[in-house]
């Protein structure tokens, strides 16, 4: 039986949607002994070369919410890759205290990050010069962590070696890490977007961190929605106290707050937004 033209092209779309769906394997940045390091990419029509973003999950791992900012971004002309350290690492995606079992140490995640930078600029369809972190939570922290000049300088010292070009820009929701990065200084755009009431990352460092460095000069921008908590970019996420997590700045007070903010989200998708379109799609820096 003869197949129609119609069929094979479906079959085709078929294979290509497939083919786009598996995990992708990078090496991560780690010296002598990198990982093997997973990631999927979501990526505009047409041949590029496109600006990019690198999307770092929260402590709860690759969530519905990063896949969805990921279509997102991919809608609006970018490639989004969302790296999954906890996966290929067997880490737990619970986010509660670490209970004595070794993990990952906390720079794997930012040799992850650099790896990823590294491999994007290998590719035909992205332009090296214009890759972003995003990232949530403790996503968040390295996020900016690889436009952080102290951070760059501690990785160089223990051999990692980094790109020519770096990340060109950062955005930060709801990140942990503030708090020690307020006498620190970025080298590159960051957008940070933050919950007013939030008691798991406290707004307050944040706040104390963008002043400082402002007045060193950074290009820091700063969004708070009063009112709100952690996650409230999650969609459909109801209000709910996570009894189980300790508060980081209250240490022997367990539960967090968090839930979904619609107003909240919208302006934080406005932000990223305008943003991106300064720091990725701008004239050259």
């Amino acid at each position: 039986m003869t197949k129609s033209p119609l069929a094979g092209a479906l079959a085709l779309v078929v294979l290509v949607t497939v083919g786009c769906a598996r995990p992708i394997n990078f090496e991560s940045a780690t010296p002598k002994d990198p990982d093997r390091v997973e990631a999927r990419l979501s990526k505009p029509d047409g041949p590029g070369p496109f600006p990019a973003l690198v999307l770092l999950h929260g402590c709860q791992g690759v969530s519905p919410q990063v896949k969805d900012w990921a279509r997102w971004l991919a809608d609006r002309g970018y490639v989004a890759f969302v790296v999954d350290s906890f996966g290929p690492r067997h880490e737990p995606a619970d986010c509660k205290p670490d209970d004595g079992t070794p993990g990952a140490p906390a720079t794997e995640r930012f040799d992850d990050a650099i790896g990823a930078l590294k491999y994007l600029q290998t590719q035909p369809f992205v332009i090296p010069e214009r890759v972003a972190s995003f990232g949530w939570s403790q996503g968040g922290v390295f996020a900016m962590s690889v436009i952080n000049g102290p951070t760059l300088e501690r990785a160089r010292a223990r051999g990692v070696a980094l790109p020519r070009v770096g990340y060109a820009a950062a955005v930060a929701m709801y990140p942990g890490g503030c708090r020690d990065y307020e006498k620190e200084l970025v080298l590159r755009p960051l957008l940070l977007l933050i919950a007013g009431s939030d008691n798991w990352t406290p707004p307050r460092y944040c706040r104390e961190m963008a002043a400082s460095m402002k007045a060193r000069g950074a290009d820091v921008t700063l969004v708070e929605y009063p009112g709100t908590y952690h996650y409230f970019d999650v969609v459909g996420q109801q209000k709910t106290v996570l009894k189980e997590i300790e508060q980081p700045f209250n240490l022997g007070t367990y539960g967090v707050t968090v839930a979904y903010d619609a107003d909240a989200a919208a302006d934080a998708h406005r932000q990223v937004e305008t943003f991106l379109a300064r720091v990725l799609k701008g004239p050259p820096r």
